[in-house]
C-alpha cells in the first residue's frame, strides 16, 4: 500500500478549527488508498509564547530544560489531532519523538538525527491507524528530550519518510509552493513546478522560508519527493526532487535580512590561522556562510563571514577569543546587512550571469560590500535598506516571473516514488548518523590563475563595471570573491584559464588606472582545491576540518569561497596535489 508523510506547520494548526481542516485532508489522502503518518509542529504562536515564559524567569535558561519545556508544544498538537480524527471516524494514534523512536545526539536545542525506527509506527499503519508524529523533537542515549532547532518539524517529516521508504512528503504551509523569491516581499514572485534538490538546498539556506536545509538534505541524500502544499487549499503545489524545472540559468533568489558580517581584520597569513577561527566557531554550533578570505598583503590578510543577527553576539565573542590568541588587528561587524543570493543549476553551464546581476544592482544606486560565488549560487551583501530593491531589480534581470519557455518536467506523481532509487550503501533500516555529512566529490583544479584588484573604490557599480569588460574580452571567469573594504576601497579577486590570464591582467590594469587604483596582483599557476557534498553549512565542524587538515600538512590558504554544496580555496599550484591527498584522508568516512 503507499505511504504518504505529511507534515502540517504551526500556522495550520494555529486553532481547532484549522486541526479539524487538517485531519480532513489526512482521512482524503487514506481514502485514496494511502498509509498516512502526519507530522505536527506546535500550534501557532505556541513556541514562542514558551520561549517568552522561560525569558520571564532567566536571560539563560538552560538548554535541557528548553528542550523539555519547547517539545510539550508538539504534544498539545498531536493528542488534538489524533482526537480529531477519531472524532471524524478515523483511528488514529498520537506519538512522541521518544515513542516513535527518534534517536539524536545530545546537543539540546539544535540536536541531529541518529537514528529512528520504524517498529512502532509499522504496526500502527499495519492496524489500519493513521500516525500522528510529533516534530521537532526526539531523545538521546541517556533519555534527554531533545529537540532538532529550526525547521525541525520539516526535518522531522522528511526523516520519517526517508525511514519509512515514503511515496511522497506533502509539506502543508502557508503559501502553495515553492516561488522564484518570497512573494510576500515580491508580488510578481512566480510559483515554480519543479526545483531540484541542489538548487532548493542552497535557496533554504541562503533565506528562503518555505523549507529548512536540514531537510532538504534528508530528502537528497534518500531520494524522498517532496510536495509542497497548500494547508487552505487543493491546489497543486510544487515538487522538490532531483531535476530542475528548466535549463535557465537562474531558477530562484533567497534574501536573509537578519544577517550580521564579521571581520577578523590584519590576521597573519600562515597556515593555520583560518583553522583556529573556525574550530572556535565549530565549538560553539554556529553556522556560517559567506566565508571570504581574500589574498593575503604585506603578511596580513582578513577573513570576513556572516553569521545570522541572533548568532552576532556569541560570534563576537568567539573572533575576540581567537583575535588575541592569533594576534590579529582587530574585529570589525556590521548588523545592518542583508544578502541577496540568487541560485541556479543552469549557471554551470552559461555564463554572463555574475556581470549580469552586478549591473542590475549598480543601476539602482545599490552598493555591494561583498561577493562569494559557486558554480550554482551568486551571493551579494548590501545594506539592510537596499535589500528589496536589490532583490526587485535582480528578479526582473532574469524575468524570473516568467514561465521557462522549455521545461524539464518528467511523468512524476505525488504518490510515485522518486525514480533514483535509495543507494544500497545508504539503506535506510541499517543507517547510524541519518544526519551525518556525505561528501560527494573532492577536486583539483590546476587550470586557473588568480587576478586581484587591491584598494578598489567601494562605491556601486565597481563589480558591475569590472566583469561586463572582463566578459567582452571574451575571459570566462571561475571563482569571485569580493571581501568588504576598509577606508572606502575593496579587494577583488577572481580565478581564470591561465590560457586567458594575459588578457585579464590587460583589462584589470587599464581598470585600475581609470580608478586610481594599485596595480593587479596575480598568480599564474594556483591551484583550486573544492569539497562538494550535503549540508557543507549546517555541519558548521567542516570548514574547521578542511583547514585543520592542510594546516597540519603545512599548506596555506590564500582565498576561501563557500556555499551550501561547495567549499572551494585556492593554494600553492606545487601544495595542490598534496592538499588534494589530504582531504580525501580526511573524508574518506564520509565519501558516497
Amino acid at each position: 500500500m503507499p505511504l504518504i508523510v505529511q507534515k502540517f506547520g504551526g500556522t495550520s494548526v494555529a486553532d481547532t478549527q484549522k486541526i479539524l481542516g487538517a485531519a480532513r485532508k489526512a482521512i482524503r489522502a487514506a481514502q485514496a488508498g494511502n498509509q498516512v503518518v502526519v507530522v505536527v509542529s506546535a500550534m501557532g504562536k505556541t513556541t514562542d509564547h514558551l520561549v517568552s515564559l522561560a525569558k520571564e524567569i532567566t536571560d539563560r535558561p538552560s538548554h535541557r530544560e528548553m528542550d523539555m519545556l519547547l517539545s510539550s508544544g508538539e504534544q498539545v498538537t498531536i493528542a488534538l489531532m489524533a482526537i480529531a480524527l477519531e472524532s471524524l471516524g478515523y483511528k488514529a494514534v498520537s506519538m512522541t519523538g521518544a515513542q516513535i523512536g527518534i534517536k539524536t545526539d545530545s546537543s539540546h536545542t539544535k540536536a541531529r538525527i541518529r537514528s529512528i525506527s520504524t517498529d512502532s509506527m509499522r504496526q500502527a499503519l499495519d492496524a489500519g491507524k493513521i500516525v500522528i508524529a510529533a516534530g521537532f523533537q526526539g531523545i538521546d542515549d541517556k533519555g534527554n528530550i531533545t529537540t532538532l532547532g529550526r525547521g525541525g518539524s520539516d526535518t522531522s517529516a522528511v526523516a520519517l519518510a526517508a525511514v519509512l521508504e515514503a511515496d511522497a512528503c506533502e509539506i502543508y504551509t502557508d503559501v502553495d509552493g515553492v516561488y522564484t523569491t518570497d512573494p510576500r516581499l515580491l508580488a510578481e514572485a512566480r510559483k515554480v513546478m519543479q526545483i531540484s534538490y541542489d538548487e532548493m538546498l542552497e535557496l533554504a539556506s541562503l533565506g528562503a522560508g518555505v523549507m529548512h536545509s536540514r531537510s532538504i538534505e534528508f530528502a537528497k541524500k534518500f531520494g524522498v519527493t517532496v510536495h509542497v502544499r497548500s494547508s487552505f487549499t487543493d491546489t497543486p503545489g510544487s515538487l522538490i526532487v532531483a531535476t530542475p524545472e528548466s535549463n535557465n540559468a537562474v531558477a530562484g533568489m533567497a534574501i536573509a535580512k537578519n544577517e550580521a558580517r564579521l571581520t577578523l581584520v590584519g590576521v597573519p597569513d600562515k597556515p593555520g590561522n583560518a583553522m583556529r577561527l573556525f574550530a572556535r566557531i565549530a565549538e560553539a554550533k554556529i553556522a556560517t556562510d559567506m566565508i571570504v578570505q581574500n589574498i593575503g598583503r604585506e603578511g596580513r590578510t582578513d577573513i570576513s563571514f556572516t553569521v545570522p543577527g541572533n548568532d552576532l553576539t556569541a560570534t563576537l565573542d568567539v573572533l575576540r577569543t581567537v583575535s588575541e590568541e592569533i594576534g590579529a588587528e582587530r574585529v570589525d561587524f556590521q548588523e545592518d546587512v542583508a544578502k541577496v543570493s540568487v541560485v541556479g543549476l543552469g549557471m554551470e553551464k552559461q555564463a554572463g550571469v555574475a556581470e549580469k546581476m552586478f549591473r542590475a544592482v549598480s543601476q539602482k544606486m545599490i552598493n555591494i560590500s561583498m561577493i562569494t560565488t559557486s558554480e550554482i549560487k551568486i551571493s551579494t551583501l548590501v545594506s539592510w535598506e537596499d535589500a528589496l530593491e536589490t532583490l526587485r531589480a535582480v528578479h526582473s534581470v532574469f524575468r524570473l516571473e516568467k514561465a521557462p519557455s522549455q521545461l524539464n518536467l518528467p511523468e512524476l506523481s505525488v504518490k510515485q516514488k522518486q525514480a533514483n532509487p535509495i543507494k544500497p550503501e545508504l539503506d535506510v533500516a541499517r543507517l547510524s548518523g541519518m544526519e551525518e555529512i556525505l561528501i560527494e566529490a573532492i577536486h583539483l583544479d590546476q587550470s586557473q590563475a588568480r587576478v586581484t584588484m587591491p584598494n578598489v573604490p567601494d562605491k556601486p557599480g565597481i563589480a558591475a563595471e569590472m566583469f561586463e569588460r572582463i566578459a567582452e574580452a571574451g575571459i570566462v571567469v571561475d571563482m569571485i570573491v569580493q571581501s568588504c573594504g576598509r577606508n572606502g576601497r575593496a579587494i577583488i579577486t577572481y580565478t581564470v584559464p591561465r590560457t586567458m590570464l594575459d588578457t585579464a591582467l590587460g583589462v584589470t590594469k587599464k581598470l585600475a588606472d581609470e580608478w586610481k587604483s594599485e596595480e593587479p596582483l596575480y598568480n599564474s599557476t594556483i591551484a583550486i582545491l573544492s569539497v562538494r557534498g550535503t549540508g557543507l553549512r549546517s555541519h558548521t565542524g567542516l570548514a574547521y576540518r578542511m583547514f585543520k587538515t592542510l594546516a597540519d600538512g603545512g599548506i596555506n590558504v590564500n582565498v576561501i569561497s563557500t556555499s551550501e554544496r561547495n567549499i572551494s580555496i585556492t593554494v600553492n599550484n606545487d601544495q595542490g596535489e598534496q592538499g588534494l591527498q589530504l582531504l580525501k584522508k580526511e573524508f574518506a568516512n564520509e565519501m558516497i
